[in-house]
């Protein structure tokens, strides 16, 4: 951290030449406070730290605004800062047209208690509360009201917010002077106002504030500002911003690119999914066939790289919480959460433990979801015919074709395809590299469905995450595997590859990851596909082997629960084009969104050749236009 200085005539002079040239500004300052102007912004957020009381966690609920002023209410501080404030409100409104002022603080008299329910008598926590202090001589009244329905919408700990307009107090706490007065603030176009916040951040006794608590109302305070700076831009600047994202910060400081590096580095340090994956799949087969199908199959696995209990000491030693911008802490916080979890899960492998591990991680069987299976299976007819195959090194070099073909769209495509030995059949992306088992055999009428699933979707949104800023756009943002998955199955569809087979084999596998979590052997389950659905018995294995190992891995029921997920995205009216910016879920995309309006994300380098498949238009609007699952089947 920067040495801390005072406010003098100096420093404002050269924070308002910085702000005038549309640099950024970023100081520490005296008493604690600081200043932080990200560019040329018609606002200003102000706090002022209390002096003859403690005012633990208020100040955070503006420290992440682009443009932002801190500082102690001392009778030292208060002239220097008046001069500031005066000096950038001259400077700005003059060049923009107007100027506003919003000064936040915390209602000194709220306390945190929970209160009794009317009904019942039990305690609630408290609600969200805020008064909207502007009086009725020159207010930006738009902007006032956008500023209260946003408010409104806050939702804490299922309590809804109750706002309070106050037209007849100052627009400042009460034990305080104004920065500017309403004279100067007329004859230099600024507006004023205030935001009055209860304090149910922090206990109201013991001081001690709640960080759950105050991430949650740091971020809708956040938000709920920003569309007021846009309304009051457009209605009183001479700039037209295109949405309120983009008042947002666009700078991003060090401390979270090295936040971003360490998570990742942690993420890359082991593959959950390979280390999972038995490595004598084809030995237990056929063990298995000798038993007549009796006796449970026993897999090995390798012997982990890792310590499981250092890494997780690597993991929880990168400082997320020193994130300013909340936006940005709650994705890295929700990352460093679920790496948490699989690094336990690495520990777990082979035992009852890894079970409840993946549940928490990937997910259960949710009742919707089977029914949704169990439709699938009773819609289709099993189809088993004899069709031409490829064989593991026939489809690597089909692959490597596909790979070059992309890497001509952006020579950061770095991706290499591998038969191993260790992995007898399948496919699997692992690192951004695509890995074959040696005893793959695909039919070809579905290798070009699978290269655009493989390396159209988890590649390529593997190498536009590496030419993000963001490492975690590559690695995977927490629980992207649905959506990713979901995107991945879709593909198939789009460039009519995914036929009554392949839906059959994802519905079975929710079946199966049902029945694993009904306490089922894998006998039973390998049964239950065989006789009661008509799977061919090496299919059947191949099903349970995929969720049965490890202890249990119900990551395979997200390809069908996204591909239910993002056809309902695309009915909503999503737009597919964000999706592969990197791996995210669909909790993100209104981040990347953000993020992209903000200035932070680029473009991504490239884009699936299914989205250039002819007829995507059509197919496209057709799913668009509601389509079921079993519709979806090209036979």
């Amino acid at each position: 951290m920067a040495t801390p200085v005072p406010i003098t005539k100096a420093l404002v002079d050269e924070i308002v030449n910085r702000v005038s040239q549309d640099m950024r500004v970023r100081r520490f300052l005296a008493g604690g406070g600081r200043i932080h102007l990200d560019r040329r912004l018609p606002f200003l957020c102000i706090y002022r730290h209390p002096v003859q009381r403690d005012d633990k966690g208020t100040a955070h609920l503006v420290s992440a605004e682009s443009s932002v002023f801190q500082f102690a209410a001392d009778n030292q501080a208060v002239p220097s800062s008046r001069l500031l404030v005066k000096t950038l409100s001259e400077t700005l409104a003059e060049y923009f047209g107007g100027f506003l002022i919003v000064e936040v603080w915390a209602d000194s008299l709220g306390a945190s208690r929970e209160v009794p329910a009317a009904e019942t008598g039990e305690p609630l926590p408290p609600k969200p509360s805020f008064r909207v202090v502007a009086p009725k001589r020159r207010r930006p009244q738009n902007t006032i009201h956008t500023l209260v329905k946003s408010l409104a919408n806050i939702r804490l700990l299922r309590q809804k917010a109750e706002v309070v307009m106050d037209e007849e107090s100052t627009p400042y706490p009460s034990e305080m002077k104004p920065l500017l007065s309403p004279s100067d603030a007329a004859r230099l176009r600024c507006y004023c106002f205030g935001v009055q916040v209860r304090p149910i951040y922090r206990d109201g006794t013991t001081q001690e504030v709640f960080p759950s608590v105050l991430r949650t109302l740091r971020r809708g305070i956040g938000y709920s500002l920003k569309r007021a700076f846009f309304v009051f831009a457009r209605e009183h600047t001479k700039i037209r911003p295109q949405h309120y994202y983009s008042l947002g910060r666009r700078s991003v400081l060090k401390v979270v690119w090295e936040i971003d590096r360490r998570l990742a580095d942690v993420d890359n340090s082991f593959d959950l999914l390979l280390q999972a994956t038995p490595v004598n799949a084809e030995a237990a087969w056929r063990e298995f066939q000798r038993s007549r199908f009796q006796s449970d199959p026993v897999f090995h696995y390798r012997p982990l790289t890792i310590e499981p209990a250092l890494l997780k000491r690597s993991l929880y030693d990168v400082p997320v919480e020193r994130i300013e911008d909340p936006t940005l802490a709650h994705m890295f916080l929700q990352k460093q959460d679920e790496l948490g979890r699989k690094i336990t899960m690495l520990s777990d492998i082979g035992t009852p433990r890894f079970l409840p591990g993946s549940v928490q991680v990937f997910g259960g069987v949710t009742s919707g979801l089977l029914t949704a299976a169990k439709h699938v299976l009773e819609s289709t007819s099993p189809q088993n015919p004899k069709r031409k195959q490829v064989d593991a090194q026939t489809f690597a070099a089909r692959a490597q074709e596909e790979i070059e073909s992309y890497r001509k769209q952006y020579d950061g495509f770095n991706a290499t395809v591998t038969v191993r030995k260790d992995i007898y059949s399948g496919l699997l992306v692992s690192e951004g590299q695509l890995l074959v088992g040696q005893g793959t055999k695909i039919p070809d009428s579905r290798v070009a469905a699978l290269l655009h699933h493989e390396i159209g979707t988890h590649l390529v949104t593997h190498y536009n995450g590496l030419a993000q800023p963001f490492r975690q756009l590559a690695c995977g943002l927490a629980g992207y595997d649905e959506l990713q998955e979901g995107l991945a199955v879709l593909s198939e569809y789009l460039v009519g590859g995914l036929d009554a087979q392949r839906l059959r084999t994802l519905a079975a596998r929710v079946i199966v990851a049902d029945s694993l979590l009904k306490g089922a052997s894998f006998g039973d389950t390998y049964r239950l596909l065989v006789n009661e659905h008509s799977f061919p018995q090496r299919l059947a294995y191949t099903i349970t082997m995929r969720v049965y190992r490890g202890g249990g891995l119900t990551k395979d029921v997200v390809y069908l629960q996204g591909l239910i997920t993002i056809l309902k995205y695309l009915q909503d009216g999503g737009e597919i084009e964000p999706l592969v910016v990197g791996k995210l879920s669909a909790n993100h995309v209104p981040i990347v969104r953000e993020l992209t309006c903000r200035g932070v994300l680029r473009p991504p380098p490239l884009k699936p050749h299914y989205f250039q498949w002819p007829g995507m238009a059509d197919t496209l609007a057709q799913v668009r236009n509601g389509i079921s699952i079993s519709q979806l089947v090209k036979v």
